[in-house]
């Protein structure tokens, strides 16, 4: 997503194939990113798509346990499939890469179930959904449609799709052994520097579904005066003199 570093580090790797979305840093298509990329991957056969946020790594087993458990079966239920994420505790400015001591130390979201082993657990709350590490089969990506590139920036474009997956009557799925590990960096909560698309992205989702996404978040805002609900019109909004990327 406009990020010219990266792009020719990963033309260097074999059977890796990079496809460019320019993109303002401000308003980062995510949803239309990963619709590109699964298109690409889909167009040079890909059965199986497996998605990993920027800022996760995968670990060791976990193309292989999205291998096992996403073969695609016709006519089957879609499933959306997703691993645990751990952690990762910060690097000290001498490390250049994580040790297995700091993999050790990484631990899983307080908010999302570890299976233990490689056991499978069926997740009835669609809600907990999240696309920080996920796949599912071409058949079940060409069935849902992808994500809607109606959202735009940070926020609900996974827990949208959760609400697609709910209505075909697909079921999300816990894969364990498929880890990724979540890099660190600062975040602040709730969000106050993704206000602006968070707002913005609540409401496509409450015109597309009838209620709010990120509810808690916008309760925090508006408790500090960051946004306001008009009940009226049936959306929120940032107060005047509020900056869109406004920092605790």
């Amino acid at each position: 997503m406009g990020d010219a570093a990266i792009a020719p580090l990963l033309s260097q790797t074999p059977h890796t194939r990079v496809v460019r979305i320019d993109a303002d840093p401000a308003r980062l298509p995510l949803a239309a990113a990963r619709n590109a990329g699964a298109a690409a991957a889909l167009e040079d056969g890909a059965d199986t798509l497996v998605f990993l946020d920027v800022d996760c790594l995968p670990g060791s087993r976990l193309l292989e346990r999205y291998a096992q458990v996403a073969t695609p079966v016709r006519d089957a239920t879609p499933v959306i499939w997703s691993g645990p994420v751990h952690y990762l505790p910060p690097r000290r400015e001498s490390e250049t890469a994580y040790t297995d001591t700091d993999l050790a130390r990484s631990r899983p979201h307080p908010a999302r179930p570890v299976p233990a082993g490689d056991r499978l657990m069926d997740e009835p709350r669609l809600e907990l959904f999240w696309s920080l590490s996920f796949a599912l089969s071409a058949p079940t990506w060409h069935r849902l449609g992808g994500f809607c590139e109606d959202y735009v920036g940070y926020g609900a474009e996974d827990t949208d799709l959760a609400r697609v997956l709910g209505r075909a009557g697909g079921r999300l799925t816990w894969v364990g052994g498929a880890t990724a590990y979540h890099q660190y960096h600062a975040t602040s909560t709730p969000p106050v520097q993704h206000i602006a698309p968070i707002v913005r992205n609540a409401n496509v989702f409450h015109d597309r579904w009838g209620d709010y996404p990120m509810l808690g978040w916008l309760q925090e805002f508006e408790a500090r005066g960051l946004v306001r609900h008009d009940a009226d019109a049936g959306e929120w909004s940032v107060c005047d003199g509020v900056p869109a990327a406004a920092q605790t």
